[in-house]
Formats: structure tokens, C-alpha cells, sequence
């Protein structure tokens, strides 16, 4: 199979993900650039962060227009991860392979954990007797909102998007319900938001580590990408969340596993 048709392939899936999920889409983008495509560990978590950039404003872009966006509450939370992003950025280059890609598969497990984790009725909607979310950061749920536990929150995402070049949105979507009190919908739209600007700082690091990228592969699988987020979001309307949850996160256990076997043997 050439490295077109995989690029191709592999840029669909990861919008799909995108698309149907607000994350996850870069879990699946750096094993396949990596193992598929033949990129470098940092230059696949380089390439990914182009790759998932790009395909969130596609998604973001979407969700906007169908009001799941929360602007101001998702900017201030994005704000706490511009700096450890870009200190992430500049650290990966001097990380080693084998270590880069042992933390990268806990992080792959550790977003199947959390898709497998059954989910709270409260995530799923508005509570019962609560006021709609009608206001432009009105929160789903009667939750005060703790701005170090937030900031908190905010930075550790930025982190692991500068460092794995993820976008972070399997980490995004439930600290938004559970810090913010976003509905679920919201969060998934939101988090496109933060992935977005915690991408965009992590790349401004990362200029040394773009000169080797191959774009003849990044430009085919972005473009697959984009158009695969937007079937994902119409898919998310046929299909069971919680059923298309678990199949992706099935997948991302087989990913993991194959990763730190690789990078242990």
C-alpha cells in the first residue's frame, strides 16, 4: 500500500475520532505517522500537532455554529496551558525516543481508562430543574467553579499537548463537565477550543523539529483528517455515544499495548 493511500487512511480515522468524540484523534495520528508512515518519535508529535490544529478549527468551526461553543470559559481555561505547552515544546526534542514513546502509550491507556470509566447521567445532559444553558457560559450544572483547580487543570493539558503532541481532548472533554459544569455536548465543542490554542503554542516551540517533516505525507492525511471530523460529528448523531466510545477506546488499548511492547523489546 503506498504512503499516500495510508496517509489517506490514517488522517480519516483520526477525524473521525475528532469529529465524533471533541478528542482522541491524536492518540491515534502519532502510533500511525510512527509505525505506519515511518516518522520519528518527535517528528510524529511534531507533525500530529499540525495535523490536529488544523482539523479542531475545521470541528471547532462546526460545533460553533450549532451554539456548543463556550468561548470565554474555554479561552480561560486554554490560558493556564500556554506556558507549560510551549515548555513542553521545547523539552520534547531532548527527551529520548524509547521514553517519549513509553509516556505516550500510558497516555494512550490512560484515555481508554477514561472512555471505559460509565459516565454519570449529570455528564449527559442538564439536570433536572436546572436552568438551560441559554447564556454564553452558563453552566450545565448549579457548580461553583474553582479557578486554582482549573488553572490547575488547564496547565497539566497544556503539558501533555507541548511534550506528546496531543491535542488533549480525551483530557479536555471531562475536565471541562467536571471543573467547569459544561453539558457533555458543550465540552466536546469547547474542547476543540482549547486543543486549538494549546497546539498552536506547543508548535511555536517546535520550529528546530519541522525542518525533516515529509508534508507530502502531513498535507494527504490533514486533508483526510478534516473531511473524516466532519463525518465523525454526523456519525455522533447515528450511533450510540457510549458504544462508539468503547469501540474507540478498545482500539486504544490494542495501540498502547503494541507501543510499550515495541519500546520495551
Amino acid at each position: 500500500m503506498s504512503m499516500l493511500i495510508l496517509a489517506l487512511v490514517a488522517g480519516a480515522v483520526v477525524g473521525l475520532a475528532l469529529g465524533g468524540l471533541g478528542g482522541g484523534g491524536s492518540v491515534l495520528a502519532v502510533p500511525a505517522l510512527i509505525y505506519l508512515l515511518g516518522f520519528t518519535p518527535v517528528a510524529a508529535t511534531t507533525a500530529s500537532l499540525i495535523i490536529v490544529t488544523l482539523t479542531s478549527i475545521s470541528s471547532l468551526a462546526a460545533h460553533a455554529r450549532d451554539g456548543n461553543v463556550r468561548w470565554r470559559s474555554g479561552l480561560l481555561f486554554a490560558a493556564a496551558g500556554i506556558g507549560p505547552a510551549m515548555l513542553g515544546g521545547l523539552a520534547a526534542g531532548h527527551i529520548p525516543a524509547t521514553a517519549l514513546t513509553i509516556a505516550f502509550s500510558v497516555i494512550a491507556a490512560l484515555a481508554a481508562w477514561r472512555m471505559l470509566r460509565p459516565s454519570r447521567p449529570a455528564q449527559e445532559g442538564p439536570v433536572q430543574g436546572s436552568p438551560p444553558e441559554d447564556g454564553p457560559d452558563s453552566p450545565a450544572q448549579d457548580r461553583p467553579v474553582r479557578p486554582p483547580r482549573a488553572a490547575g487543570s488547564g496547565a497539566g493539558l497544556g503539558a501533555v499537548t507541548g511534550v506528546l503532541g496531543v491535542g488533549g481532548g480525551f483530557l479536555a472533554v471531562p475536565a471541562l463537565v467536571g471543573v467547569l459544569g459544561l453539558r457533555m455536548k458543550t465540552a466536546v465543542g469547547t474542547s476543540l477550543l482549547v486543543i486549538v490554542v494549546n497546539s498552536l503554542a506547543a508548535l511555536a516551540t517546535r520550529t528546530g523539529t519541522a525542518d525533516g517533516l515529509d508534508w507530502a505525507v502531513i498535507a494527504p492525511f490533514t486533508a483526510a483528517a478534516i473531511l473524516g471530523a466532519w463525518d465523525g460529528k454526523r456519525l455522533a448523531t447515528k450511533i450510540s455515544g457510549n458504544r462508539l466510545q468503547r469501540v474507540f477506546a478498545y482500539v486504544l488499548l490494542a495501540v498502547a499495548a503494541c507501543m510499550l511492547l515495541d519500546s520495551l523489546i
